[in-house]
């Protein structure tokens, strides 16, 4: 159990900017277990971001609650996946080859791909998560708190859009050579328990979502093929991936779920 702890506090110090017990082991190799616990990781980003949202739309309009509900999951991760979605845009945008677009990514300073790339996606969130709220009063759903309904969709966002990204991992090899990368030790073999315990955390909050309208599990459709042609791409490029590939398809995915389930309410 106290290995367990260690572990999951491991994910939380790598993924989040919240602060962990001092005493936390940096064993590298509790990082390659920890990604067991990335979809969980997604639970309290995505709670986050709806405790933000509540507080101030009982202040402000929904729009800015929503604003500020982005704003909180960003301090949250430290813009840990929207930076690696700015660096993926920038290398796939300005390199033609495998080396050119690693050096690219590995570059702190952002371009222009990633600039717009990056204006782009958080429209589209900002666009999705307000529409989101709205259809959240849909009268076909059988719930009677729509309060309730956008936490799920909140945190079975995040905790998807994780499962996704981090999938990748379990079926394509890392692409960079750098032994000092900061997520080379997350590419390293893995056992059942992180396939088990990712796919668990990952699902379980869109199955109790699914549990008030079970067409919600179609929402899966998109979000893993989309997760099916970024891995596809990011292999016929770079032959893997790296910890940019990781986050630009968390970022992607989660924009993908809010549209998907915005579409699917259309049709329920």
């Amino acid at each position: 159990m106290k290995k367990e702890l260690h572990i999951f506090f491991t994910a939380l110090m790598f993924y989040t900017r919240i602060p962990c017990p001092k005493n936390i082991d940096h064993n590298p190799d509790y990082l390659n277990k920890a990604s067991r616990y990335f979809p969980l990781i997604g639970w309290i980003v995505g709670s986050v971001a709806f405790g933000v949202y509540c507080v101030f739309n009982y202040l402000v309009a929904p729009e800015i609650a929503v604003i500020f509900s982005m704003i909180a999951s960003v301090l949250v991760t430290g813009a840990f996946h929207e930076d690696g979605f700015a660096d993926v845009c920038d290398g796939f945008g300005g390199g033609w080859t495998k080396e050119k677009i690693l050096i690219i990514m590995k570059d702190s300073a952002i371009g222009a791909y990633g600039a717009i790339g990056l204006v782009l996606l958080l429209v589209l969130k900002f666009q999705g998560l307000t529409q989101l709220i709205d259809v959240s009063d849909n009268p076909k759903l059988i719930i009677y708190n729509s309060q309730f309904i956008i936490l799920l969709l909140l945190v079975s966002a995040h905790s998807i859009s994780r499962l996704a990204a981090i999938s990748i991992v379990f079926t394509h090899e890392y692409s960079r050579e750098d032994a000092s990368s900061k997520s080379k030790p997350i590419a390293q073999s893995y056992s059942w328990r992180e396939v088990t315990g990712a796919f668990f955390f990952g699902l379980l909050p869109l199955v109790v979502l699914s549990y008030f309208q079970w067409q919600m599990l179609l929402v899966l459709i998109p979000v893993f093929l989309t997760r099916f042609f970024l891995a596809r791409y990011f292999q016929k490029w770079i032959d893997g991936y790296t910890g940019d590939c990781l986050g630009a398809t968390q970022q992607v995915c989660e924009v993908v779920f809010y549209i998907s389930v915005i579409a699917l309410w259309k049709f329920i």
